[in-house]
């Protein structure tokens, strides 16, 4: 049987495209992305915006993960950039709208690091509970202190779960297996896993919860989202858990509900402001309560490792290097967060002289009249057009074109007065 191989599509202007591959990617994502002939540098660290600024305008693709920073600043230097790639599941590091703007869709990993930060979690019940982070630190330093006091079966125990997307469901899951009632609350209704049970408002799930856990984004209406009046809802003795973004909980009061025994501990993964590499150091100078939080009983602190798995890794780079190969290669903008999503079927070996339009161009009306006319002359065989916002895009593959007008259909649709970015594959 014959079966009609995809054509690999490559810019018409012969750019020889450069990533810039920051946070200590996965190799595999690397590799990925090196196998298709790009220049792909790669660095374990992240970078300043100045640094960024300084460098990025050398690259047709980025990819980061938590810590640095895509700024409107930034994004203003990359006359080159063509996409970004968040190795991650949280895209709130990019100016998402500033991105869209300029042309460049943003991908991520929405649900790949799922299971590692549910089973993190689960792992955090626990320690809590049996305060055994306290204990180890206690032997490590030369103390012997055996005790019950305190310390609790999870079985019996109520989860409450703030945001039942892919963590919280997956969390929902493991904690009934350990013989946990589940509640949880979500800004929409959602069909519950199992036995959990969803609560009308954020305070009868604080009120009923001996553990509660944080799975939400950062959003205006989620900054200090768990502040001094959440957590006096808290019942007396209970734990809460934040492996979801750093600026959700507000820290100082946090502080003083474990200082007065209202929570009997808590587990914190993301902090406000982080360190921008390992064996960088966590204290006062970037946030002026840690060495206060590091001096309580029962915290357990770690450095933002709730997807730093090699499983989780290895499938975010693979997703996410996946995306970015697929947009630069073909035009897809298939899971872009910031973007119209846009694709179509591919172009086939057989066909030689067809050439992939891919126009980014202001929403407004008149662009498909505008760009149509310009592709009349052709046998336009598919076109697909989507927008979002103020943005939209058009993919359209023309037929029959000679290598001579290539340059020249380009040169037209860019001038065109609602065009941001176009880009012609053949």
């Amino acid at each position: 049987m014959h079966i009609r191989q995809p054509k690999v599509l490559h810019p018409v202007d012969n750019e020889d495209l450069k990533l810039l591959l920051l946070e200590n990617i996965s190799s595999e994502a690397v590799r990925a992305l090196q196998d298709q002939g790009w220049h792909v540098d790669h660095f374990t660290k992240s970078m300043s915006e100045d640094e960024l600024v300084e460098k990025i305008h050398q690259y047709h693709a980025i990819g980061i993960r938590s810590k640095t920073r895509i700024t409107e600043r930034v994004l203003k230097a990359a006359s080159r950039l063509l996409t970004i790639g968040c190795f991650c599941i949280g895209t709130n590091q990019v100016d998402l709208t500033t991105a869209a703007k300029t042309g460049i869709p943003v991908f991520n990993s929405p649900f790949s690091n799922s299971r590692s930060v549910a089973e993190l979690v689960m792992s955090e019940v626990i320690a809590l509970s049996r305060q055994y982070f306290q204990r180890a630190w206690e032997m490590r330093n030369g103390i012997w202190n055996k005790q019950s006091k305190g310390c609790w079966e999870v079985r019996g125990k109520t989860l409450g779960i703030v945001g039942y997307g892919h963590i919280g469901s997956q969390l929902s899951v493991l904690a009934e297996s350990f013989g946990m009632r589940v509640l949880f609350h979500d800004v929409i209704n959602i069909m519950p896993l199992g036995q959990a049970r969803q609560v009308e408002s954020l305070q009868a799930l604080l009120e009923q919860s001996d553990f509660v856990t944080l799975h939400i984004p950062e959003l205006p209406d989620t900054f200090n989202m768990i502040s001094a009046t959440q957590l006096a809802q808290m019942k007396r003795g209970s734990y809460l858990i934040n492996n979801a973004r750093g600026k959700v909980v507000d820290i100082p009061a946090l502080v003083e509900a474990l200082k007065s025994g209202r929570l009997a501990g808590c587990a914190i993964d993301v902090f406000p402001a982080e360190p921008g590499s390992n064996g960088s150091p966590f204290d006062n100078s970037l946030n002026s309560w840690a060495s206060t939080l590091c001096s309580l009983p029962n915290v357990i602190l770690t450095p933002h490792i709730g997807g730093s798995t090699e499983e989780a890794q290895r499938m975010i780079g693979d997703e996410v290097s996946s995306s970015l190969v697929r947009y630069l290669n073909f035009g897809s903008t298939i899971g872009a967060v910031n973007f119209p999503e846009v694709d179509l079927r591919a172009i086939t070996a057989e066909q030689r002289g067809n050439v992939r339009v891919c126009h980014v161009h202001i929403n407004q009306p008149g662009v498909l009249k505008q760009v149509n006319d310009v592709l009349s002359p052709y046998n336009v065989e598919k076109q697909y057009s989507d927008s979002k916002g103020e943005v939209a895009y058009l993919m359209a593959d023309i037929a029959d074109v000679s290598p001579n007008d290539i340059n020249r259909l380009k040169g037209v649709i860019s001038q065109t007065k609602s065009n941001i970015l176009t880009r012609l594959l053949a």
